[in-house]
């Protein structure tokens, strides 16, 4: 009875560990699935800041690009703006300048009027500058060309002169082939305020106030006389004859005059070792006209000696050395 009795509450006792066993082992279960759940939240959790994290940088991102687009918008308005008022700007000085070129072209007149006044008032004081062209009868019709293309470059720069000549072209015949090639060549050539005689200089003034301008004088020019004519031979390079001119102021017992090239210029160094001082009557009268307004004969002989001449100033070569 007593052996049966224990049995039962071994079989008892068995039982209530095999069911707390079990209710430790759910219990167990329930605390992994708790923990699972809490790391899966803890997961959920870190997943959400992530993406929060990635929001706020795409925000950020799309925010930034939205002010560059912004500022390149605005940029692009103030540079369109520069451009207007550039555009504006140049609008307004060109109209500026139509109005000041209808000025300038409603004083051409006047100018033309001045010009007119100021060459009339040389022919009476003024000094008097004479192109004999009595030796170009054996010219070729190039070198009257090139003679007739002098003479109205001789003509533009005494226009343009603050103390200008008055002109004479004597010994010019209306049939000569030189009357015709400067009519061709030169506009308004008829127009030219200048005296054209056929007759020579000689029956034109006292031989006393004229002095004839050759290379080949022995006296330098020294001043320019408003009281004398002076006498320029209109030939060209290629035609002149070797003291051409000089043996016909002589015959006239004219006095003779050159250029003070020699005074005032050195021969300058050159591959072809040429010099002259020959010059074309434009490049005689510029000399003249220069030294006239300025009084100075280096400045004067700049302005009308080329550097083909093979001359240079002698305080220019001495900056040179």
């Amino acid at each position: 009875m007593f052996s049966e009795t224990n049995t039962v509450d071994e079989k008892i006792s068995y039982l209530d560990k095999k069911e707390l066993q079990k209710k430790s082992e759910h219990e167990d279960d329930a605390e992994e699935n708790e923990s699972s759940l809490e790391f899966l939240n803890l997961l959920q959790i870190d997943s959400d800041s992530d993406r929060s994290q990635s929001f706020q940088q795409e925000c950020e991102r799309w925010c930034s690009r939205n002010v560059l687009r912004k500022q390149k918008h605005w940029e692009k308005i103030v540079t369109a703006k520069k451009s207007k008022r550039k555009q504006e700007k140049e609008r307004r000085k060109a109209k500026n300048s139509e109005n000041t070129d209808s000025d300038q072209q409603h004083s051409k007149r006047f100018l033309k009027v001045l010009t007119r006044e100021r060459l009339l008032r040389a022919k009476d004081s003024g000094p008097q500058l004479c192109i004999d062209l009595s030796m170009t009868e054996h010219m070729t019709k190039k070198e009257l060309g090139r003679l007739a293309a002098q003479i109205r470059r001789l003509y533009g720069s005494n226009k343009k002169a603050a103390k200008p000549f008055w002109l004479y072209l004597t010994g010019f015949k209306e049939s000569s082939l030189l009357y015709a090639e400067c009519v061709r060549m030169n506009d308004g050539f008829v127009n030219y305020l200048v005296d054209r005689t056929e007759n020579s200089f000689l029956d034109l003034f006292p031989t006393n106030a004229i002095v004839y301008l050759t290379p080949d004088s022995e006296n330098p020019l020294e001043d320019v006389d408003p009281h004398k004519v002076y006498v320029l031979g209109g030939l060209v390079d290629e035609s002149i004859q070797k003291k051409l001119t000089y043996h016909k102021a002589r015959e006239n017992d004219l006095q003779t005059a050159r250029l003070p090239i020699q005074e005032y210029m050195i021969k300058n160094i050159n591959l072809k070792n040429f010099h002259s001082e020959i010059l074309a009557i434009n490049q005689v009268f510029d000399i003249l006209s220069t030294y006239l307004e300025k009084r100075s004969w280096p400045e004067a002989l700049k302005a009308g000696v080329s550097p083909g001449k093979g001359f240079i100033l002698c305080d220019e070569a001495y900056k040179v050395i």
